[in-house]
């Protein structure tokens, strides 16, 4: 049991208490936790030069101004702000096929971690199909209803946000992709895709990647996203063949 999961099963007991071990690994994987959502994200000290360079990475911020903010003032995190706005319009291009961005939200750690891997699979899976690929943007105080604001300014057929989790004791790494087809104001988490638990001891980018792009797949073909839209998924992974995914 304790090989198939990370959580804590038959860690056993000192008295009433938990041993000695699992109190020190339970305190370091809080604090981890309490790291990742006052961390802040750093595309220059964080993410690889080269990466950013090829894919013209900036970043941007919404409404809420700084992390206490962010934390007490979840709708300021759902919209842009006006400079932000502003220089979106100004270095990406309208229309595209996908367009990704990335938010750093409850765990700027999960960003840190995952998108720099997921960032060129996306890219290269778009180019396969045939798809445009907007210009990525990392976006700090950020909160999923900001895909609405994207959806109004870009007008991309599918985006895609890769936002950090709110962290738990198994992990402070973990990574959300949310989709939504040409979202705009006033779409709710009934018009939006999920795919979460994206770590090293849960989904891996690569089948990540797979996941996004065939869910891209199914909303450019349909039209629509969220609750019309059901994930295809191999029975290898466990659960049923056809799986529906909401945000």
């Amino acid at each position: 049991m304790r090989a198939r999961t990370p959580a804590r099963l038959i860690v056993g007991r000192a008295g009433t208490s938990y041993r000695t071990p699992t109190q020190l690994e339970l305190r370091t994987d809080h604090a981890a936790a309490v790291d990742a959502v006052q961390a802040e994200l750093d595309l220059a000290r964080d993410f690889d030069p080269a990466l950013i360079a090829r894919y013209q990475l900036f970043d941007v911020t919404t409404q809420a101004q700084g992390k206490a903010e962010f934390l007490r003032r979840p709708e300021l995190g759902r919209k842009l702000n006006d400079e932000a706005r502003a220089l979106i319009v100004e270095r990406c291009p309208r229309g595209v096929d996908l367009q990704v961005a990335i938010g750093d939200g409850l765990s700027a750690a999960a960003a840190i971690a995952q998108a720099p891997a997921l960032l060129p699979l996306l890219a290269a899976g778009a180019a396969s199909r045939g798809w445009s690929f907007g210009g990525p943007i990392a976006i700090h105080n950020c909160r999923v209803g900001v895909l609405n604001d994207l959806g109004e300014l870009l007008d991309p057929a599918v985006v895609v946000l890769l936002i950090g989790e709110r962290p738990g004791l198994a992990t402070a790494e973990s990574l959300s992709a949310y989709l939504a087809y040409r979202p705009r104001l006033g779409h709710t988490d009934a018009q939006r895709n999920l795919i979460s638990n994206i770590h090293s001891r849960g989904v891996d980018p690569a089948s990540a990647a797979e996941r996004i792009l065939a869910l891209a797949d199914q909303m450019r073909a349909a039209q629509t996203s969220g609750v019309a839209i059901k994930e295809h998924l191999p029975a290898a992974i466990g659960g049923p063949t056809v799986l529906k995914v909401t945000g």
